[in-house]
């Protein structure tokens, strides 16, 4: 056989696993829309008797410790310390871990709350850097204020584990906003399962272009940026396809480190946050999976999308790249850390088909998505077989990104109606369309850069500029 004969039989050869792929992806998404389309509608049945059953679940509602890590974060963290204190919930306290800030966010704390430095015994059931001070505020009790020396993200969450004194313990981040029934809602599979839940994530929503004021959303519009409208239509299909159906059947890895609830019980078996990869809180989620099965427990790990964190959005393109590259690389590592679980029958459905799903289409899906983009632009050079080959692969980028994202968009109009306004509804709708031509590809591109920095094991997080969401009256 000839070269040029084995090069094109290979090339089609390509173009037919790229499809098969492709197609599969989209048919894993369609029953992802299925089961999320007919879980929220029967959440939207349930949510006219809301308030009857936020009176009961308030009565028996579990005490929570709200552990709140920051490192100069001056810019949002009293407007997301605002936004705890007017949460409606029983019984709760509040940890603000200042991780060796050298901004203003100590100062500003200790000021506006009126704290005071107190004595507090710590468990030390954690290893983490020495913890220098303790001050608690004198007009709200259930407020206090850690400093520490500086040691990431985990080591502040650890060190605010140590300090909790309730059962369960919600990590929010310093620059994001709670709506007041928040805490309450998440809480709520927690307080009803018949199963124990031992973690519960809530959903994430961009606030950019929010107006916000001392902790509390007063106005909300979609905001003017193309790049941040692109983000919250990402938010939308990740939280409401994605997660959604994936929870049903217990098959979480992820729940969002900006809003999510724990068991400080099973954290503590687990040995609280890792401090060896950028995706502490994928990590920590995937060993309560891994320490589930070998105590053969039956134990949940659900996501809800009712309560809402409001956070802000990267909004320019390179720090969009940090922070993409920075989750894709916590993914990466994570499933690299506990890769004995995959298509392993002892851990059940987590190994043989949550692994699978997180490995192939999340992990991978970018590498393969990228060839899928060169193979179609060398296919217009390579004749009108391989340009009909072209054309399907498009067709199947299109319904795979763009169509499932319009889908998604749908959904939370008609489930949530954050934006309420009809523009906002057809900008974007509009924008989704686009999103296989531009956003798409350079995501694409950022989190293939992620696996390369996690083969490099390089650790630094790299920096993203804030703009700070609340104003202080």
């Amino acid at each position: 056989m000839s070269l040029p004969y084995i090069t094109s039989s290979l090339f089609a050869f390509l173009g037919y696993m790229l499809m098969f792929y492709m197609v599969a992806v989209i048919f894993v998404y369609s029953w992802m829309l299925i089961a999320s389309f007919r879980q929220l509608m029967n959440e939207r049945k349930l949510a006219k008797n809301f308030e009857i059953e936020e009176d009961l679940s308030y009565s028996y509602s579990q005490p929570v410790s709200i552990l709140v890590p920051a490192y100069n974060e001056q810019d949002g963290v009293i407007g997301t310390i605002h936004s705890l204190l007017a949460l409606r919930y029983r019984e709760y306290e509040i940890i603000v871990i200042n991780d060796g800030s050298i901004d203003e966010t100590e100062k500003l704390i200790l000021h506006h709350f009126k704290m005071k430095r107190v004595n507090k015994k710590i468990q030390g059931k954690l290893e983490t850097k020495e913890i220098q001070v303790v001050y608690q505020s004198t007009i709200h009790p259930n407020l206090q204020l850690v400093t520490k020396e500086n040691g990431g993200k985990s080591d502040a969450l650890n060190a605010g584990i140590n300090l909790a004194q309730y059962p369960y313990f919600c990590s929010i981040d310093g620059d994001s906003i709670l709506d007041k029934t928040s805490l309450l809602r998440v809480m709520k599979p927690i307080i009803e399962s018949n199963r124990e839940v031992i973690a519960s994530g809530g959903n994430v929503r961009i606030a950019n272009g929010f107006t916000i004021q001392m902790g509390h959303v007063t106005s909300s519009r979609l905001p003017q940026s193309t790049i941040v409208t692109m983000q919250i239509i990402e938010y939308m299909r990740a939280f409401l396809l994605g997660r959604i159906a994936l929870s049903q059947l217990n098959l979480v890895l992820i729940i969002s480190g900006a809003f999510s609830v724990f068991s400080k019980h099973w954290a503590l078996q687990v040995g609280g946050y890792s401090q060896n990869t950028v995706g502490e809180d994928m990590e920590l989620v995937v060993k309560l999976h891994k320490e589930v099965r070998r105590q053969k427990a039956e134990k949940e790990i659900v996501f809800t999308p009712d309560p809402v964190c409001w956070t802000e959005a990267p909004s320019t393109m390179n720090d969009l790249r940090t922070q993409r590259r920075r989750w894709h690389q916590g993914l990466a590592e994570s499933l690299w850390l506990h890769k004995e679980m995959a298509f392993n029958p002892k851990y059940r459905t987590i190994g043989l088909v949550s692994f699978p799903y997180f490995l192939f289409i999340e992990l991978l899906g970018p590498v393969i998505e990228i060839i899928g983009y060169l193979y179609m632009l060398v296919s217009l050079f390579m004749g009108e077989v391989y340009i009909l080959f072209a054309i399907i692969l498009g067709l199947l980028f299109l319904l795979y990104s763009s169509l499932f994202s319009m889908t998604a968009v749908l959904l939370e109009a008609w489930t949530q109606k954050t934006y309420p306004k009809i523009e906002d509804l057809v900008r974007l709708l509009l924008l989704s369309l686009t999103e296989v031509f531009w956003y798409r590809p350079f995501t694409l591109l950022c989190r293939t850069e992620g696996i390369w920095r996690m083969i490099r094991r390089k650790k630094d997080w790299g920096k993203i500029q804030r703009q700070g969401l609340s104003k202080e009256l």
